[in-house]
């Protein structure tokens, strides 16, 4: 199932937020060996994990993490303009319908179907998420191994400048384009959710 954390509903979401923050521990610190901040030795957490963030979240039936991404406004400083504008030519991409994808994180230690499923369903509800709020583009940085898969998923992605190399990373930023077009174009390249029930309003409960 996939659920929506904002402001309105972050209070209440305590054992999800903890299970999410705990895989990004496992995956972005522990597996991929980056230099972030860590919080009781258990969870990755940073300072852009603000009320600002939206949070969404593919859990198991137990309320485990399965897969998971960070939405930051562009209205607000975020990660490509605060720490790798040299990656887009020009000036970042910024707006009220303009979202920032960061911190897409899929558990280690599932099987490759329901690690699959669980990606998709997250990546359908990426694109619900932004139909249903308004949202037209979303921008962000990968290494360019991930932007290549990226770019299989069916929508409209494009990168935004060269590829530079942080911290021995090669990395690209990129920028999706969000219409009334993309989901048929995701389930066209086999991009199907498995979630019966996929709540994608901004004030979800």
């Amino acid at each position: 199932m996939l659920s929506v954390i904002d402001h309105s509903n972050r209070a209440h979401e305590h054992q999800l937020l903890r299970a999410m923050f705990e895989a990004r521990k496992r995956v972005f610190i522990d597996l991929l060996k980056w230099d972030l901040p860590v919080l009781a030795d258990r969870f990755e957490i940073d300072h852009f994990d603000d009320p600002h963030a939206t949070y969404l979240i593919v859990g198991d039936q137990e309320g485990g993490h399965l897969a998971s991404a960070r939405l930051l406004p562009t209205t607000r400083p975020a990660l490509l303009d605060g720490l790798f504008p040299g990656l887009v030519d020009g000036i970042p991409p910024s707006g009220p319908d303009i979202f920032e994808i960061t911190r897409f994180c899929l558990s280690p230690g599932i099987g490759a179907r329901q690690r699959r499923t669980a990606r998709d369903t997250l990546l359908v509800g990426l694109v619900d998420y932004a139909l249903a709020n308004g949202i037209r583009s979303y921008t962000g940085v990968a290494e360019l191994d991930w932007f290549a898969q990226i770019r299989t998923f069916g929508w409209d992605c494009k990168a935004l400048g060269e590829a530079g190399i942080y911290d021995g990373r090669a990395l690209t930023s990129l920028r999706i384009e969000i219409d009334a077009d993309t989901p048929a174009r995701l389930k066209s390249a086999g991009i199907v959710s498995g979630s019966a029930a996929t709540p994608v309003a901004a004030n979800a409960a």
